[in-house]
């Protein structure tokens, strides 16, 4: 199983990303092209997780319409999903498109979602679009995550992901998935035992 090491901060200490160490070994899984350029990076301070998203491209595609959640599935995005074990019931997933739109919900093994579900902490979240990328960095509670026991042991089991909109016509997106871990599942499928790694506290 992949592993990331998260960066130690100091209590209330914001994280300086340029210091912290990238995770950019993102595919396109199911592609044979090479994926755009992904770069994680992640810190906790023993309070909250943090993490940043940096994604390239060309502009990103969002669609708007009444602004409800459900539209960041046809948007560009990157995402999280966390879970306890390799059941995976529930685990929970955190979809987040440029525009800081989040698409969060609870979900039991095998696509049983519940959309209606929300975060249950002060999630945080911002975005901009600079030049060739769109960088999105946001923060949950260390304890939220325990409390949904997905912190044990010091060690999150996480997947991050993207969802590289290349076309967008109304609502009809056209997307290319990029994973951290290849699922090895014939068609792409983040929601899978087999795309998780481990983050590391």
């Amino acid at each position: 199983m992949k592993k990331y090491k998260l960066t130690k901060l100091q209590s209330q200490t914001k994280p300086n990303w340029e210091k912290i160490n990238p995770l950019n070994d993102f595919s396109y899984p199911w592609r044979v092209e090479a994926a755009p350029q992904t770069i994680f990076r992640g810190a906790q301070d023993g309070e909250y997780f943090y993490f940043q998203f940096e994604a390239y491209g060309p502009k990103p595609l969002v669609y708007v319409d009444t602004n409800s959640k459900l539209e960041v599935i046809h948007s560009e995005r990157v995402e999280i999903f966390f879970r306890s074990d390799e059941k995976m019931t529930p685990y929970y997933c955190l979809e987040m498109d440029p525009h800081g739109r989040v698409l969060d919900y609870e979900a039991n093994h095998y696509r049983q979602f519940n959309r209606d579900w929300q975060w249950p902490d002060d999630l945080a979240i911002q975005t901009r679009v600079e030049g060739n990328k769109y960088i999105l960095i946001g923060k949950v509670k260390l304890d939220t995550l325990a409390d949904l026991n997905l912190l044990k042991d010091n060690q999150i089991q996480a997947g991050l992901y993207r969802g590289h909109c290349n076309n967008l016509v109304g609502k009809k997106a056209t997307l290319k998935w990029i994973s951290w871990v290849d699922s090895e599942t014939p068609e792409p499928d983040f929601h899978v035992a087999s795309s998780f790694g481990l983050l590391m506290l």
